[in-house]
């Protein structure tokens, strides 16, 4: 009978209707009726084609699942007419979808044989088709269970293309938005632990995404991305976010400048074309009189009959730090409108921030050890105004159009600008025996970052010499300037004791350093790319792409005068290579050849005074990378993966005698490894998604560093999580998970001088969902970091060394409507 049920596309029962009334009603009649129709077409079929015995056999299977289905169905109605009549609700479920499906128009039959059953069937007024409603709320039913089983497919904005994973011959990996719901992650790069080959870098205080991907990346390298375009704000996961995906590896084919490791694709919330909307409230705690609450509001529907939908998310967030003092505050307003045609999207989104972040440098290691200071995880070593605060706007337009059965259209455009001031009285030196610590009283003030980018690109398909060339081509242009107007250097600061500290003796600091102050990073780039996945057979793909960009880059600092330390320009062609085997539908091998580019620059000036200009290669990275890919049953998908990167025309300093240093880009870099990421649905009651990565990142050429270990890069991670589904068997709906990452051994800076341990953290969950007073609730409880384990996620140096949060609880619950 289930299998009838999704004949119709639509699993009838998963929808998310509060009251059965008149209107569901009928829209079950009509799905019995367009059941009946379906039947009555497959028999004329069969008569015309009963010569076949072989077609005659399955269209004959096909009349009975549409017959059990209209059965079904009409048992699901008179249930409903039955409910309704009781005043009794339907049990809700929550479902998230605009996606649409156009159905193709059947042939009419024209044998001599099938007319009279046509003028029987004509004197029936036809059903009226779906309403965009009705289409929606389908949809939505459909994807309810797949989002719950941990159902990851990529975005259309992430490779470009829209191709299924199976048919590309690059690695996307996804965290799914139940994922995310199930997890709570605090930030980014809690987010991505479920992810392969991916650390934590300095995060600047913890203020900032910052995450190593196969071995490369920093807190500014322009790598996170929302909806596929570029962001500059600090921290990027939000209520406002339903997944993150990862295209790992060289991404410049598709992204322009960007490090080798790959980038970081957060995907946006879109308003849905049917009523619905929810309220939640959650407390936190992490013991000790360190509690927080958060609030969110997310409501979405249509506005009129003709696929126009608004979206509306509001978040808030006051918790106390974790440590001996410090408050989080956020709060979020996100509106969005999306207009869905027949053959045309657009959505326009809109993010506000307001945040107050602790800026906390962490703690410390005993210089040439792995060795923290002995003093308890929760002292901080700095003082309560160590804050950051700030504002950003984040803008989005995007249009997407059906050009005709073969071509799209997609152009969309992005604007993102942040705002923000900081306290940063930091640690300099310690002394372990008498416990005397040493610190700056340093700051920023009238920080201003702002990122402009558009795309637009044509994607179809061309047919030459009889095969198919599924083709994307377009072009691309991005501005992005990173200010920090005034730089406090407030002078050191000392009678301060590590074993018996005494805090609020210190002021924020107010001194200007003018040498130090308008750092400025300017960045402009446009490019055209073109990728062609040819079908050689069904079987067989070849693909095959260019971007040609142009670029320039302007760097320095100072205040009366201002230093120019880069200033370049410069055009490159880099080109793309695959080949993809589909052992079967649902298994691929892929082996592929990409390239990426980022320019050298510096905001700081050279000892020599040495300029970094258009002369100086740009650093160039190239990697080979195969593997297989998997998505069994549209349930189980994930991908094995061997790459090999290499970074060359990296900055290094060599000595030439007499104190001095020539800077050249002679510096190699490589990163090798093995990848496994799986998420899905491995039985109809568990769901899952794990990883495990081998990261050998390390120096292979440098005056000093060669042999080095690349910093905060791990040579082994991994995380499993998984989740039970009690489904119906009790009164409501119960939901148990949990799971735990591992991170090894890292080296703490350049040098190796130090390393930070390995660490488990481990983490659990469980939700269930129940009807109140005719609404549907769901009641959430997380632990992170379940055993209160002290780790260190990663380090700038041996005086700044991240602490990973404590243990904290959370309840929270959410009144859907």
């Amino acid at each position: 009978m289930l299998a009838a049920k999704r004949c119709l596309g639509v699993q009838l029962e998963q929808f998310n209707l509060n009251r059965c009334s008149a209107p569901h009603i009928g829209l079950l009649q009509r799905h019995f009726l367009t059941l009946i129709e379906k039947w009555r077409g497959d028999v004329t079929t069969s008569i015309s084609r009963g010569s076949n015995k072989g077609r005659s056999t399955t269209f004959t299977t096909r009349q009975a699942r549409w017959l059990v289905g209209a059965a079904f169905v009409l048992s699901d109605l008179l249930a409903c007419a039955s409910f309704a009549q009781a005043q009794t609700s339907l049990p809700a479920v929550t479902v998230e979808s605009s996606t649409q499906t156009r159905r193709p128009a059947r042939a009419s039959a024209n044998t001599s044989g099938a007319r009279p059953v046509a003028a029987r069937r004509n004197t029936t007024p036809p059903p009226a088709p779906p309403t965009a409603t009705e289409r929606a709320i389908a949809a939505a039913a459909v994807r309810y269970e797949q989002v719950l089983g941990y159902r990851a497919m990529p975005s259309a904005t992430t490779l470009r293309s829209g191709q299924p994973p199976l048919n590309s011959s690059q690695t996307v990996n996804v965290v799914p938005e139940q994922v995310l719901r199930d997890q709570l992650p605090r930030n980014l790069d809690d987010a991505l632990s479920n992810i392969s080959g991916i650390t934590q870098t300095n995060t600047l205080a913890g203020t900032q995404d910052a995450v190593m991907r196969r071995g490369f990346g920093d807190n500014r390298d322009g790598s996170v991305m929302r909806n596929g375009l570029p962001l500059v704000q600090g921290r990027s996961l939000n209520p406002a976010v339903e997944s993150v995906e990862v295209l790992k590896g060289p991404a410049s084919l598709l992204y322009g400048i960007i490090d080798p490791g790959g980038i970081v694709n957060t995907i946006s919330k879109r308003p849905d074309l049917y009523q619905h909307g929810s309220v939640t409230l959650l407390g936190s705690t992490f013991g000790n009189g360190k509690n927080g609450i958060d609030g969110i509001v997310d409501v979405t529907g249509p506005i009129g009959k003709d696929g126009l939908a608004y979206r509306f998310i509001a978040y808030g967030t006051n918790e106390d730090y974790w440590r001996n003092f410090g408050t989080r505050k956020e709060t979020l307003i996100a509106p969005s409108l999306s207009w869905y045609g027949d053959d045309t999207t657009v959505h326009l989104n809109y993010e506000y921030r307001d945040f107050n972040y602790p800026f906390d440098r962490g703690t410390s290691f005993i210089a040439g050890t792995s060795t923290p200071l002995q003093i308890p995880r929760e002292r901080r070593l700095d003082e309560s105004f160590n804050n950051m605060w700030g504002k950003s706007h984040l803008i989005q337009a995007s249009v997407d159009h059906r050009i005709n059965e073969n071509w799209k259209l997609y152009a969309a455009y992005s604007y993102n600008t942040e705002m923000f001031d900081a306290n940063q009285l930091r640690i300099t030196s310690f002394n372990t025996t008498t416990g005397a610590v040493a610190r700056q009283n340093d700051g920023t003030k009238g920080s201003l970052s702002n990122a402009s980018a558009g795309v637009a690109y044509l994607r179809g398909d061309v047919w030459l010499g009889g095969f198919r060339n599924e083709v994307v081509f377009g072009g691309d242009a991005q501005y992005r300037s990173i200010y920090r107007e005034y730089l406090i250097r407030g002078g050191a600061v000392t009678g301060f004791n590590m074993y018996n500290p005494v805090y609020d003796r210190v002021q924020p600091g107010t001194i200007v350093g003018l040498p130090d102050s308008a750092q400025t990073d300017l960045l402009g780039t446009r490019g055209l790319f073109f990728q062609d996945t040819f079908y050689l057979t069904n079987q067989l793909l070849l693909v095959g792409g260019v971007r040609w960009m142009e670029y320039e880059q302007f760097a320095g600092r100072g205040l009366n005068p201002f230093v120019t330390n880069t200033n370049l320009a410069g055009d490159k062609a880099l080109p793309l290579g695959g080949v993809i085997y589909k052992i079967t539908d649902e298994v691929s091998w892929y082996l592929s050849y990409t390239e990426s580019l980022k320019p050298t620059s510096s905001i700081a000036p050279f000892s020599t005074g040495f300029t970094i200009g258009s002369s100086l290669a740009p650093e160039e990275g190239v990697q080979w990378e195969t593997g297989i890919k998997f998505d069994i049953n549209k349930r189980l998908s994930g991908n094995l993966a061997f790459y090999d990167i290499d970074k060359k025309n990296v900055l290094v300093l060599i000595p030439i005698g007499g104190g001095m240093s020539e800077a050249r880009t002679a510096g190699k870099v490589r990163s090798r490894g093995i990848e496994i990421d799986v998420t899905g649905r491995l039985t109809d009651n568990v769901s899952m998604i794990g990883s495990y990565a081998y990261t050998d990142a390390r120096v292979t050429d440098d005056p000093t560093l060669i042999g080095k270990s690349l910093q905060n890069v791990a040579l082994n991670t991994a995380s499993l999580f998984m989740v039970y589904d009690f489904g119906t068997m009790l009164p409501g709906r119960l939901r148990l998970g949990g799971g735990a990452r591992y991170v090894g051994d890292r080296a703490g800076d350049g040098t190796n001088s130090f390393f930070l341990p390995s660490y488990v953290v481990a983490d659990a969950f469980a939700s269930y969902e129940v009807k109140q007073m005719g609404l549907p609730v769901i009641y959430q409880f997380n632990v992170k970091n379940m055993f209160d384990n002290t780790y260190y996620p990663s380090a700038v140096n041996n005086l700044n060394v991240a602490i990973g949060d404590a243990r904290r609880f959370s309840l929270e619950a959410t009144v859907k409507f």
